[in-house]
C-alpha cells in the first residue's frame, strides 16, 4: 500500500467519529424542538381560567354555567306600565348568580335586544365614584348584595341591595322601573322572597318621605 492509499484509508477511518458526533447533535436538536413544540400545545386549565374574563366565560360554549334570567323594561309597554318587565336568558359562570344577574342588569341589554325595545334604567343612573372601594385599590363595585338581611337586620328570605354610587334618576317613572327590574331579577331565585333597595347612604331608594319605609 503506497502513501496515497494509506492517506485515503486514514481519512476514511477518522471520519466515522465525526459523523457519529454530528448525528448525535442532530438527533439531540430534533428532540429538543419536538419537546418545545409539545410543551406549547399543553395549556393548563389554571392558565385558561386566569386569561378568561367573566364576560368571555359567560359567552363561551366551552364553559358550563348556570342559566339565569335578567328582567329588563321594554318600550313601549314599560313607558306607561312602570312595573312591566320582560326576561331575557343569560348564563352565569359563577354560583353567585344573584350578584351576576344584577351586574348584567346594570350592563343593560345587548344591541339586538335594544333594537327590540329592551332597556335598563340602571344602565345610566349610577354616577360618581364607588363608596364601597375597600379593598379595591382602583375603584369599587356598583352595589353590595346581602342575603337574608333587611338593611342591617337579619330577616330570612329578604335580600338587601345597597348602591355604592350616587343615583341620578330622571323621575318617578324611572324609579319605579328600577325597582321592578331589580325585584323581578332577584325574586327568580327561590330563596329571595323580598327585596330592599338602599341608596349609597343607606336610605330607602326613591323614598321621598324621608322615613325609610322599606326598612320598617
Amino acid at each position: 500500500m503506497n502513501n496515497r492509499q494509506k492517506g485515503r484509508t486514514l481519512l476514511k477511518t477518522s471520519s466515522h467519529p465525526l459523523l457519529i458526533v454530528r448525528s448525535i447533535i442532530a438527533l439531540t436538536l430534533t428532540t429538543l424542538v419536538l419537546v418545545a413544540c409539545g410543551g406549547n400545545m399543553i395549556v393548563p386549565p389554571t392558565s385558561e381560567a386566569a386569561a378568561t374574563s367573566p364576560h368571555q366565560m359567560a359567552n363561551s360554549s366551552n364553559v358550563k354555567g348556570y342559566p339565569i334570567k335578567v328582567y329588563f323594561s321594554k318600550f313601549p309597554e314599560s313607558e306607561t306600565k312602570f312595573d312591566a318587565v320582560f326576561p331575557v336568558d343569560r348564563v352565569s359562570p359563577t354560583l353567585g348568580v344573584a350578584n351576576f344577574a344584577l351586574q348584567l342588569l346594570i350592563a343593560g341589554p345587548t344591541t339586538e335586544e335594544r333594537n327590540a325595545g329592551y332597556f335598563s334604567e340602571l344602565n345610566s343612573i349610577l354616577t360618581g365614584p364607588s363608596t364601597c372601594s375597600a379593598p379595591y385599590p382602583t375603584g369599587g363595585p356598583d352595589f353590595k348584595l346581602a342575603l337574608n338581611m333587611k338593611g342591617a337586620t337579619e330577616e330570612q328570605g329578604t335580600a338587601t341591595v345597597r348602591f355604592c354610587r350616587a343615583t341620578s334618576s330622571p323621575g318617578i317613572g324611572a324609579d319605579a322601573r328600577i325597582q321592578a327590574e331589580i325585584n323581578a331579577t332577584l325574586k327568580q331565585f327561590p330563596n329571595i322572597k323580598k327585596v330592599v333597595i338602599l341608596d349609597k347612604d343607606g336610605h330607602c331608594f326613591a323614598d321621598g318621605s324621608g322615613q325609610d319605609r322599606c326598612l320598617k
